[in-house]
């Protein structure tokens, strides 16, 4: 088999709904005709959530990606063997499964680093357990960020084909109103420009929304546009970006998902996260830019309240690992979006 597409999956919290969320996308076999994916995590964990949601697939466990056998209906798992299955407490912070869930994205890392995989799809891992572990990231970003000596990872939310960046994202809005300034707007398209072109969009047409109603009105409701962000979208046009705005937040993402933008510059978190999940809750998948190799992820958390009850839903997941697989083909190294 040719290994050209192979994307590694973390597991994730194992008290969480990771490991069923799993399992469940590896029992559908489109995932298989578009990739060869690998789980890195623990076995025991992985076969007992095979055995909770009654899914009819086997444990292959290896040693590196390259001896996978990639069929549908065998899980290749590069096992770690750091949960006790038996102490573990499904839906329950634990330290055990924060210290497991940082070594599975340390290995999928070190696999992307060196090119054995292609693409790393992540499972939902939980801050709390994180901190009982010691463990001094408090999220994947973070962590992708330390472990590969990059600046500022840049996050794209990607449901259907609206594709939404975010100028600010876990700030108050005081805080985050602040930050939008001429300097900020213009470095944003310029990155969001070179993050695209990397996932193969050759002329991204960039919208920035505007903050205000009716993106101020000429100054009736806010003066934020007329003084920072059409400066700043004017700079970007005049370096030669196909930059468009400000446009009004109640139009430019339904604009975007009928084809008119390649990509929305949210301002602040909410405004892009409620146009995603308004689109498609269930699909909607965050993508990390900026980094050596491309990483997608769920967009939602451990679930503890529901998790080893077999009722999670796996199309997040299932997104997640369809996409890793789509952009990691096209996906290429540009080392200007580190500088």
């Amino acid at each position: 088999m040719n290994h050209n597409n192979i994307v590694a999956i973390t597991m994730g919290d194992a008290a969480g709904i990771g490991p069923e969320i799993t399992v469940k996308s590896l029992a559908n076999k489109t995932v298989y005709e578009i990739c060869q994916p690998v789980v890195i995590g623990s076995a025991s964990v992985l076969a007992k959530a095979i055995e909770v949601t009654n899914t009819p697939l086997k444990i292959n466990e290896i040693i590196s990606p390259q001896e996978g056998k990639y069929s549908f209906g065998t899980i290749d798992v590069i096992n770690l063997d750091n949960i006790d299955i038996k102490t573990l407490q499904q839906g329950k912070v634990q330290a055990q499964c924060g210290r497991a869930a940082y070594e599975y994205v340390k290995q999928a890392v070190e696999l992307a680093l060196n090119k054995k995989v292609k693409s790393i799809a992540t499972t939902p891992i939980n801050k709390e357990s994180l901190k009982a572990a010691g463990v001094e990231y408090i999220g994947h970003t973070e962590m992708l960020e330390g472990l590969t000596r990059s600046n500022d990872p840049l996050t794209m939310f990607q449901v259907n084909n609206l594709r939404i960046f975010f100028l600010t994202r876990h700030l108050s809005l005081k805080d985050a109103i602040n930050l939008m300034t001429k300097k900020r707007i213009y470095d944003y398209i310029i990155r969001c420009t070179k993050a695209l072109q990397r996932l193969g969009v050759s002329s991204p047409k960039i919208a920035v929304a505007g903050l205000n109603p009716h993106s101020g009105e000429g100054g009736l409701f806010g003066n934020e546009e007329i003084d920072e962000i059409s400066p700043g979208i004017q700079l970007a046009q005049s370096k030669g970006y196909d930059a468009y705005g400000p446009v009004p937040a109640d139009s430019v993402f339904y604009q975007a998902l009928q084809g008119k933008y390649d990509a929305v510059l949210s301002l602040y978190h909410d405004q892009g996260h409620i146009a995603a999940k308004m689109t498609d809750f269930h699909k909607t998948v965050s993508i990390t830019n900026g980094l050596p190799f491309l990483r997608t992820s769920v967009d939602h958390g451990t679930a503890f309240d529901i998790a080893w009850k077999n009722i999670a839903s796996s199309v997040s997941m299932e997104e997640c690992i369809k996409l890793a697989a789509e952009y990691g083909n096209k996906f290429e190294e540009d080392e200007k979006l580190f500088e």
